[in-house]
């Protein structure tokens, strides 16, 4: 009996130091990925703003830039980068989308709300079967932020935002609030 109570503490003391280590491996690699990540984030994002330089008008490097803007949390860049996106694509309804993010990321409500109406006016009908998601997502921000100063458009974007995606709970718990 005293040899198995000895292998239970062994086998304790071996899980805990085990433990241990994968903890600070863990913390240990979190750290060097996140390092890694800037740094690799940071030479994209020059790289990418040199090519700029070169091609004012080059829309796809414009793009990733804004992306790598947005995967760096560097909101005002971001929005600056999708509004000269915009002007060279004022059509490309994915712009106007983005811009709303990232307004509504950096807590730019008022912006949010224009790029994402922008959004909606802006999307073709032949694209809005590949567009709900977004749309659904567009309606349901503008929706909640209309709820109090306008609360009869804010039922009528809810609507339209669960016609788009009837699944998304947020969309239907404020329906409720707003018809009940």
């Amino acid at each position: 009996m005293k040899m198995i109570k000895m292998n239970i503490k062994n086998l304790f003391l071996g899980l805990i130091l085990v433990g241990s280590v994968s903890f600070v491996n863990a913390q240990t690699t979190q750290t060097d990925a996140t390092a890694t990540t800037q740094t690799t984030g940071n030479s994209t994002i020059e790289g990418l703003k040199k090519q700029i330089e070169t091609n004012p008008k080059d829309t796809e490097a414009l793009v990733k830039l804004a992306g790598a803007y947005q995967d760096a949390s560097d909101w005002t860049n971001a929005v600056d980068t999708w509004k000269k996106i915009s002007v060279l694509l004022p059509d490309w309804a994915p712009s106007y989308y983005s811009q709303a993010y990232a307004y509504q990321s950096s807590k730019d409500d008022a912006n949010a709300k224009i790029a994402y109406e922008k959004y909606i006016a802006t999307v073709k009908p032949e694209e809005v079967e590949q567009n709900k998601k977004n749309l659904a997502y567009a309606y349901f921000y503008l929706a909640f932020s209309e709820q109090k100063s306008d609360p009869n458009k804010a039922k009528e974007h809810i609507a339209k935002s669960i016609q788009y995606d009837p699944t998304n709970q947020d969309a239907v718990k404020l329906n409720k609030v707003l018809n009940s």
